[in-house]
Formats: C-alpha cells, sequence, structure tokens
C-alpha cells in the first residue's frame, strides 16, 4: 500500500475526504477548529507538490439541504489555514462541482459543498412516512443503493487521486468514505496524514503494547462500552472503571449507592465482566470512595463516601480522594495507557478533579516513557480542558470510530483502502 509520504501530487487532482464537521455557533461562527487544523498536513503537503486538492465533508445531519449546515460557513477559516484563497462549489455534484474541478490548477484548492445534502452519502433513504410497509422501505433502500453508485462515479471522476484522512467517518461505509476508492487503484489511493496517525496509534496499543497496559473506562453506562471492555479484557493488565458505570459494578458487588446511576438491567453483566476480569488475571480497579452530591448540579451540597455505602439522597458524581491516589499509583506504574471517559462529571468544576487527577497521572507516566492515547469526545474535551492535550502521546479525533476500532471490528474506510 502506497503512503502520502512517498507519493508525488505534483499535476494530480485529489479527492481527499476530511472530517472538517466542526462546532458552529449561533452566528455560524466555529467555535473549535481543531480538525480543521488536523487535515492540514495533508492538504499542504498536497500543494506543495504541485496537486489540486478538491476538499470533501460532511457537517452536523442534515436531512436535505439546509444552509445552516453549509460548508461555506467553514470555508474562510480553511483558506486562512490553508494559506490559499479556497474556491467553493455550492454543491458537490451538481455542475458547478465538476466545472470548476475540472478547472482548477496546480496549487488551488476548491472545496465541495455539504456530501450529507445528498441521502446517497449516506445510502440511507429519506423521507420515508413512519407508517411505511416492509415492501415500501425495501424498494427505498434498493433505490438509494442505485443512485448511490453514480454519486459516487461522480465524486471519483473529478481526481486522479483518493485520499481519506477523516478518521471519525472511519467506520462508515459511505460513498466518500469507503465506496469511493474502488475507483482508485492501489497506487492511487492512500490515507492521509491524520489517519495513518490515528491507525498506528490504535494498533501500537491494541497489537503490541509495553507493559503493564491500563486502560480507564469511564462514562455513564456499561452498556455503551460493553464491546469495549470486552475486547480490551484479553489485552490490559489493569482496567480501571470510572464515572457513572462503576456504580452498576458496585451494586452488582452488593453495594448501597445512594441515588447514584445504575443500570439495574446490567448488574449479571458487570458480574460477568468481573468474572472474566479474574479469570484473566485483569486487576479491575474501582475507586474506594466517591464525592457524592445531593443532586446533578455544580453547586450540590457534597460529601465524601465510602463507593459502596453512598448515603440515600447522594449520587455519585466523582471519586473521592482515596480512589484518586488508587487510579493514578496505577496509571503512574503504567507502560502503555488508553483514557477513554472521563471518572466524573467533568463539566462541573466541583466534580471534576478526579478526572484532573486521571489526566495529571497520565502526563506524569508520557513523561517518564509511557505512550498514552486519549480518545472519545468526553475525554478529549477533560484533557483540553485541563491543558494537557499537547503533554499526552496521542489525542485522538475519532469518536465513534476510534471506539469500534478498539472494539476490534473492521472499519470500511480503513479496509477500502488497504483491503482489511
Amino acid at each position: 500500500m502506497i503512503t502520502i509520504d512517498k507519493f508525488n501530487f505534483s499535476g494530480k487532482k485529489v479527492f481527499v475526504r476530511v472530517d472538517f464537521n466542526v462546532p458552529l455557533n449561533d452566528k455560524f461562527e466555529i467555535t473549535d477548529d481543531t480538525r480543521i487544523r488536523a487535515a492540514m498536513p495533508t492538504l499542504k503537503k498536497i500543494i506543495a507538490d504541485g496537486g489540486s486538492p478538491i476538499i470533501a465533508s460532511h457537517l452536523g445531519r442534515p436531512k436535505g439541504v439546509e444552509s445552516k449546515y453549509s460548508l461555506k460557513h467553514i470555508l474562510p477559516r480553511v483558506s486562512e489555514l490553508l494559506g490559499v484563497d479556497v474556491q467553493f462549489a455550492d454543491d458537490c455534484v451538481g455542475e458547478s462541482a465538476g466545472v470548476k474541478a475540472a478547472a482548477l490548477q496546480p496549487g488551488e484548492a476548491l472545496l465541495l459543498e455539504n456530501l450529507r445534502f445528498y441521502a446517497e452519502e449516506e445510502g440511507k433513504p429519506r423521507g420515508l412516512a413512519d407508517d411505511a410497509s416492509e415492501e415500501e422501505k425495501a424498494t427505498a433502500k434498493k433505490a438509494i443503493k442505485e443512485s448511490q453508485k453514480d454519486f459516487t462515479k461522480k465524486l471519483a471522476s473529478y481526481a486522479d487521486v483518493y485520499v481519506n484522512d477523516a478518521f471519525g467517518t472511519a467506520h462508515r461505509a459511505h460513498a466518500s468514505t469507503a465506496l469511493i476508492a474502488d475507483y482508485f487503484d492501489a497506487d492511487h489511493k492512500m490515507f492521509g496524514f491524520l489517519m495513518q496517525k490515528e491507525i498506528d496509534a490504535v494498533e501500537k496499543i491494541m497489537k503490541d503494547p509495553a507493559r503493564p497496559f491500563t486502560a480507564i473506562i469511564g462514562g455513564s453506562k456499561v452498556s455503551s462500552k460493553i464491546d469495549i471492555i470486552e475486547n480490551l479484557l484479553s489485552k490490559v493488565n489493569n482496567l480501571i472503571i470510572g464515572g457513572g458505570m462503576a456504580f452498576t459494578f458496585e451494586k452488582a458487588k452488593g453495594g448501597k449507592i445512594g441515588n447514584s446511576l445504575c443500570e439495574d438491567d446490567k448488574l449479571e453483566l458487570a458480574k460477568e465482566i468481573m468474572k472474566k476480569a479474574e479469570a484473566a488475571g485483569v486487576n479491575l480497579v474501582l475507586s474506594s470512595d466517591a464525592k457524592a452530591g445531593d443532586s446533578f448540579s455544580n453547586d450540590a451540597k457534597s460529601i465524601i463516601a465510602e463507593a459502596n455505602n453512598i448515603p440515600d439522597g447522594y449520587m455519585g458524581l466523582d471519586i473521592g480522594p482515596k480512589g484518586e491516589d488508587e487510579f493514578a499509583d496505577v496509571i503512574k506504574a503504567s507502560k502503555t495507557i488508553l483514557w477513554n471517559g472521563p471518572v466524573g462529571v467533568f463539566e462541573f468544576d466541583n466534580f471534576a478533579h478526579g478526572s484532573q487527577v486521571v489526566a495529571k497521572a497520565i502526563v506524569d507516566a508520557t513523561a517518564a516513557g509511557a505512550f498514552s492515547l486519549v480518545g472519545g469526545g468526553d475525554s478529549v474535551a477533560c484533557v483540553n480542558k485541563f491543558g494537557y492535550a499537547d503533554k499526552v502521546s496521542y489525542v485522538s479525533t475519532g469518536g465513534g470510530a476510534l471506539l469500534e476500532f478498539i472494539e476490534g471490528k473492521v472499519l470500511p474506510g480503513i479496509k477500502a483502502i488497504r483491503g482489511y
């Protein structure tokens, strides 16, 4: 498989799938341009070689053409960061897109309109009535799959080379993230720099981790992380469970958790996970204590309680001081660290300390030579909030794609280029 650093884009038109799905405020101003900046090395390499990038992305989840999701809102920032006056096509497969793509000169760049203005991008029919029959649904699905082929072929026709630099959408078998690759031979399709870095970072920890390997899995629900936990049990030495999901484990062990979040229908699953961890020799770590509040609020009255003995009327919203020490000790002794999910309600400053301690422990371990990967929206927000993003080994932009990759799934966007 050819790599982007070895390819010369001189005189080539390049369809570059990026992930510019950035947050906008009510004035359509970008509030976080991290994803745009992350794609710049790939786009700048193409331009520096004398190539012409045709930039394609989605923004939001439009149900058709919706001006609030237009990529024209981000065009000025893309031009500013790229250092080129990026042209804009007000469609992605319309006449203007084709004309502008054909007229592109070496060193020029074109941004296409939101791919998801078309149902064909995702390959899912839109506008079906809620009471549509199974036959109607099947007919609509068949029709969209047929039109998706034409949509994909049109996108591919603009370029000589295909580059996928959108790891955040790699778990989707969409037209621009997977299907389009079929129109390019092995020497003319490749990952962008960001995509390759994401793949390398995840495979480093999942395939050949330095040990001890510790995963910190947080979040509110066991059910949303079960596949990750199951896959990690055969790979990690230590599994730290934090966040709201920890109280499902505490209750499964017979603890009293007050009003803390708990999935009662997952108690047996929590018991099974603990048994599997023990059988695999995995050190499953839960915080001994909790910082609990009498309401889900930053201003809640708070107490420190044993995690298995939280009074009625209180809910665990963060780990306590004992848990902070327990988690930090395990993390600092680790050589590979994966963090996915905060260990408390970090959005509330009064319940963010546990997550900050975890982040600082990861930073300290990294400084001592460990490889650390932070991924998942909330974890990334944590390290950004505490100013630690540049002090860990890698911060993933992946979101859902990262989670599925850690779960051991084959991602369509990766398979389309390297075959597995």
